[in-house]
């Protein structure tokens, strides 16, 4: 087996209650993700980790293996995702299931290209990344630490976007997704790791859900980009 799809979907939100499930464009939030995953040539099998009953129900209706309930241990506000990673790892080898490649999905980011997940796998695969981080090219100017204002650019010669150059670019990690060898994964104990890449998506692929504006932003792209396809 070469690649398996994870899907983490905690039940408990505080900023947005039952966001997972929640209607987005005619489906559930995480069904958008699942299915995704599921139409993929190069994903073997799609697996989501909840605690929730619920959240667990709908990502059966629409395809994906839930084989368990998440502890709570590993689904309070403290706990990090690279604890059900690797709880779900410790699960895969009690069950004698080998896989290459782990790839981490992340429900709140369901807008994605079609072959998003192919394309990212071959690029993967071909450039010989330990783990690789979608993101997106950004060109707006940024600033840090307010009580000392420090400019991550040369504000005296402040540049024009088409004079930016290349390596000079900045890249936001957009959360959409990492891809790391499972190997890799066990080893370092973290989805970023090794060798390191960078996989660009496009601007529309930016987007995660966190609150209901993000909701009500999401459809309206959605629906958008749907009426162009």
């Amino acid at each position: 087996m070469s690649t398996v799809a994870f899907i983490p979907a905690r039940g408990g939100s505080k900023g947005l209650p039952g966001k997972n499930i929640r209607m987005l464009a005619g489906k559930p939030l995480i069904a958008w993700s699942i299915e995704q995953a599921l139409q993929s040539n190069l994903i073997d099998r799609v697996y989501v980790s909840t605690d929730s009953a619920d959240i667990s129900e709908v990502a059966r209706q629409y395809g994906a293996d839930v084989p368990f309930l998440r502890p709570e241990s590993l689904s309070g506000d403290t706990a990090t995702t690279e604890s059900a990673m690797l709880h779900f790892c410790d699960w895969l080898i009690d069950n004698n299931l080998n896989f290459k490649n782990f790839l981490l999905i992340q429900a709140t980011s369901p807008i994605r290209a079609h072959g998003r997940f192919d394309k990212a796998i071959s690029f993967f695969e071909q450039e010989k990344y330990d783990s690789m981080l979608a993101v997106a090219a950004s060109h707006r100017f940024f600033w840090k630490c307010p009580t000392s204002p420090k400019a991550t650019y040369d504000y005296l010669n402040r540049p024009r976007r088409q004079d930016i150059a290349k390596e000079d670019i900045s890249y936001m990690e957009t959360g959409s997704f990492y891809l790391t060898k499972m190997s890799a994964l066990r080893a370092y104990k973290n989805r970023l790791c090794g060798r390191v890449g960078m996989y660009e998506t496009p601007e529309e692929e930016i987007y995660e859900i966190d609150s209901l504006v993000d909701f009500k932003v999401c459809e309206t792209l959605m629906n958008h980009l749907n009426e162009d396809t």
